[in-house]
């Protein structure tokens, strides 16, 4: 198995050098060259396997000789060896046709474990034979940097350094990041928005005597790894349901969804994608208007998803265009100048035959946390809350059941549940002690001198 950039520059990788780079060389996303195939048999039988067999059986399929089997299935094995749940990724019914699929059961009470955990071991493990360092940059808008902290803290050889926006991620994702005592954690709280992290991640890669100097990698939704490790849970629900459904996910980065685009490439039928936004409505606009067109970020109530560059969206477009690279390359050549790019009418109508998307504001999402509440006992977080909102706009004309992806544990936003429903949720285990924790964080301007510099320097000192 090789694997290609977007952009058609950079030449084909195996599947270790796509995990330790994370981003191509010619600023481009890997895809594999062709897409594994999994049949209608062998997809049946995962509904009664354990969730980390499944894993093993399709992350194989991505491996190709990078990693023996047994290299691979001990890895999975440890990465959900903790989970709260041991179906790791439970689906719920929670209305007639309604479900939820509850990926907030690892450490850090986010879907981001479910890769970052499988990600971090492999991490370990190529480095290790490789003899190699590298330096981890993600720039997260809540998520990410836990889980990537949670999987990477304390690891040899490995220096990671998490960009949240100061201000703009709840208190429980913030102090997730900044109490971690691992000496090779470093957290900056940058002033601006999740996209001016992201923007100066993408420059720090651009320096290619930087990015060189360093080691730079990345493991945030661009390292394909990522995907390949989401895809999974489309897999496994749709198996234990044994029809085709709608999947529902709420996204900002657009890598949670693109990962069911993987898993219908592989022979998953899926009857639709739905892309749930909030008031960063970027997706829903260039699917339902055909413009993808970058504004200001809002801050909402669901702040993971506060993102106006939707960097996986890239890839959605290379499949979407034929996998013309050349267009793609001048595609987002344009709208990194633009920060616009009006969709060719064929690429349109490709995108949509998988995907439809739908916005809510903040008062529809605690509308929605409320009327959950009450009608099945449950709270949800605000980005699970988007997602329903999504759900019930589409369910009258969805022919399958409806798959809403709950993404986030409600206690790591409990200002927000208990405004919405009048209920605190209570702390989980995982939690104890977060609030009592020193926090561990710099405070660095919008400037991407200034964060290059900062790194520069930890990594000399460590």
């Amino acid at each position: 198995m090789r694997y290609v950039s977007t952009r058609g520059k950079a030449p084909p990788q195996s599947f270790e050098d796509v995990l330790l780079a994370g981003l191509a060389n010619d600023g481009g996303l890997f895809l594999p060259e062709a897409w594994p195939r999994i049949d209608a048999e062998d997809i049946a039988s995962f509904a009664d396997a354990p969730y980390a067999d499944v894993a093993f059986r399709i992350l194989s399929r991505f491996a190709g000789n990078s990693f023996s089997a047994a290299e691979l299935k001990a890895d999975i094995d440890a990465a959900y060896a903790a989970f709260d749940a041991p179906a790791i990724a439970p689906l719920v019914e929670i209305g007639p046709r309604l479900f939820l699929l509850e990926l907030f059961h690892g450490p850090t009470l986010a879907f981001k474990d479910i890769a970052m955990q499988v990600l971090g071991r492999l991490f370990a493990r190529a480095l290790n034979k490789r003899g190699a360092r590298v330096t981890v940059v993600a720039a997260t808008s809540g998520d990410t940097g836990s889980a990537a902290i949670a999987a990477l803290g304390g690891l040899p050889n490995i220096e990671v350094f998490v960009i949240h926006p100061k201000g703009r991620v709840s208190e429980v994702q913030r102090r997730q990041m900044t109490t971690d005592a691992h000496a090779n954690v470093h957290n900056i709280a940058l002033e601006g928005s999740f996209d001016d992290a992201q923007a100066i991640v993408k420059d720090l890669f651009a320096d290619t005597d930087f990015a060189c100097r360093v080691q730079l990698t990345a493991v945030n939704s661009i390292n394909f790894v990522r995907i390949a490790a989401q895809c999974v849970y489309y897999f496994t629900a749709a198996a234990q349901l044994r029809t085709t459904p709608v999947f529902v996910v709420p996204t900002g980065n657009f890598g949670d969804v693109f990962a069911g685009e993987a898993a219908m490439r592989m022979g998953l039928a899926v009857e639709k994608l739905v892309v749930a936004t909030n008031a960063n409505d970027i997706l829903a606009r260039a699917l339902n208007e055909g413009v993808y067109a970058a504004g200001t970020a809002q801050a909402t109530l669901s702040p993971s998803m506060d993102i106006q560059v939707a960097s996986n969206f890239e890839r959605a477009l290379f499949e979407a265009s034929g996998r013309d690279a050349v267009w793609t390359e001048q595609a987002m050549g344009e709208f990194g100048r633009t920060r616009s790019l009006q969709i060719p009418a064929a690429v349109l109508r490709n995108l949509r035959s998988r995907y439809e998307a739908q916005s809510c504001d903040d008062a529809e999402t605690l509308a929605m946390m409320a009327e959950t509440h009450t009608r099945t006992a449950r709270l949800v977080d605000p980005h699970t809350a988007v997602g329903l909102v999504a759900a019930a706009k589409i369910a009258p004309k969805a022919r399958g059941p409806v798959v809403v992806l709950s993404t986030a544990h409600p206690a790591k936003f409990p200002e927000s549940v208990a405004r919405a429903t009048g209920v605190s949720p209570p702390l989980p285990p995982r939690l104890k002690g977060l609030y009592e924790g020193e926090e561990r964080v710099s405070l660095l301007p919008h400037d991407g001198a200034r964060v290059r510099a900062f790194i520069e320097a930890r990594l000399a000192h460590p």
